[in-house]
């Protein structure tokens, strides 16, 4: 029995069945720097998926292990009943390039924890459970998170604290408005929030939305679509928050946030949550909100490990080093390339509908051939295949069949080539898992190691 099957075996024995992993065995990694990884059975990898998103710069960066080591032999907690240096150090700089005015940071220690406290804040500020969503959407783990999520996968329970209508729009993929040109698509969606609003949902607190839906495949909405919905907001008083988790701190390479491709200058989200790549690694979660949404609680309230000094410091050097070499650029420039050449990959292989998304977020959509009926197999084929030729990449869509890719912001073009030739294999793996008959025709030009 090898290292990774071994580890499973106890894995399965003392860890929660519904726990998701890749791959049969599961495998483990062991150490990482820049953009690759090594498991414990010595096999490299280059990494496409960034620990779901969250290694946004690098493995290993240097900056951030230095800030960690430094923090580490100092003091490791304190927790928000005492005054934090480095937590108002990481809150001023969020709250500067956050686009809120008058902006207020709140640390949590995960993307869940920052989604609930959002919503805590908005059905307190507005004196409403009632919360609208988007389909095929996914907001995290926790049960307030879970009641809200349009994505049937990933919804354990039906009971909730909320009363949640979902409203169309995300998915343009797979909208019955998505034959529709850009303009009368949002109108057709804004139409559609218009009428949950006048014949549902009569006291709204909130709208939760991500700019770009990340567990349910990279799915991208056209640009404007929350501005939009922000205009009928405006007119009820219903909040807009903005789930950055995933498209937030320039991954999408056009913009900073998600959100900025949607309103025009000086409008901005009401609330806007973070996680993931600005801890590199470290939990790092948040809500930035203007003060009056912010200060609306009547309770006491702290963290015990939401904003610790040794998070705050790793938070600290990572979003430097991202600014100071521009990675939001880097991810327009590389996954703009990348995103060109998938599309020309996958024009031709009948397996491929869809290649989306923006800088380096990028989901490939797998489909029976001939048909736009998912093909969950396929991607299964396509994430093994690529992890056998040296590449770890994600999946996600409500039915399991896109491929979520989503490197180190920092990638070079040279890893993006190497990447592509591997993709390139396993694409054309999946190709022919669903039509064996193609594999006398398609490109079968083997990947890189």
């Amino acid at each position: 029995m090898g290292a990774h099957a071994d580890l499973y075996a106890r894995h399965q024995a003392v860890m929660p069945s519904w726990i998701a992993t890749y791959y049969d065995p599961p495998i483990e990694l062991d150490r990482g720097e820049g953009r690759h990884v090594w498991d414990a059975e010595g096999n490299r990898y280059l990494d496409f998926f960034g620990g779901i998103l969250t290694t946004m710069t690098a493995h290993a960066l240097p900056e951030v292990t230095k800030a960690i080591t430094e923090q580490a032999g100092k003091i490791l907690h304190t927790s928000t009943v005492y005054l934090s240096r480095q937590m108002v150090e990481l809150a001023e700089q969020i709250a500067s390039v956050s686009g809120i005015p008058d902006a207020r940071v709140f640390f949590t220690t995960s993307g869940t924890e920052a989604n609930d406290a959002a919503l805590l804040l908005a059905t307190s500020y507005r004196r409403s459970n009632q919360v609208l969503a988007m389909r095929n959407s996914y907001h995290g783990r926790s049960f307030s998170a879970v009641s809200i999520t349009g994505n049937s996968a990933w919804s354990a329970t039906s009971l909730s604290p909320f009363q949640t209508f979902y409203v169309h729009g995300a998915n343009s993929f797979r909208s019955p408005f998505k034959d529709l040109p850009k303009d009368d698509y949002i109108a057709a969606c804004v139409a559609d929030l218009r009428e949950v609003l006048d014949q549902t949902a009569k006291n709204v607190a909130c709208l939760i939305a991500e700019p770009i839906q990340g567990v349910g495949g990279f799915s991208v909405p056209p640009d404007g679509l929350y501005g939009a919905f922000k205009e009928v907001l405006d007119e009820h008083g219903i909040l807009w928050i903005s789930d950055e988790v995933q498209t937030g701190w320039g991954r999408t390479g056009e913009n900073f946030w998600g959100w900025q491709a949607h309103a025009p200058e000086g409008v901005t989200p009401d609330i806007v949550t973070f996680a993931k790549g600005i801890g590199n690694g470290a939990s790092i979660g948040g809500v930035i909100a203007r003060a009056e949404v912010m200060n609306c609680l009547q309770a006491n309230s702290l963290s015990t490990f939401g904003g610790s000094p040794i998070t705050m410091a790793a938070g600290l050097a990572n979003l430097k080093y991202l600014l100071d070499n521009d990675l939001p650029a880097n991810s327009r420039e590389v996954g703009g390339w990348l995103i060109e050449q998938l599309r020309a990959v996958g024009a031709e292989l009948p397996v491929v509908a869809d290649v989306r998304g923006k800088g380096l977020m990028i989901g490939v959509e797998l489909v029976k051939p001939g048909t736009l009926d998912p093909a969950p197999g396929a991607a299964n084929a396509a994430l093994n295949a690529a992890r056998e030729g040296g590449l770890l990449i994600g999946k996600g869509g409500l039915s399991g069949n896109v491929l979520r890719l989503a490197p180190p912001l920092s990638l070079t073009r040279a890893e993006a080539e190497e990447g592509l030739r591997i993709l390139k294999h396993a694409l054309t793996v999946a190709n022919d898992a669903e039509d064996p008959l193609a594999g006398s025709s398609t490109n079968t030009a083997g990947a890189s190691s």
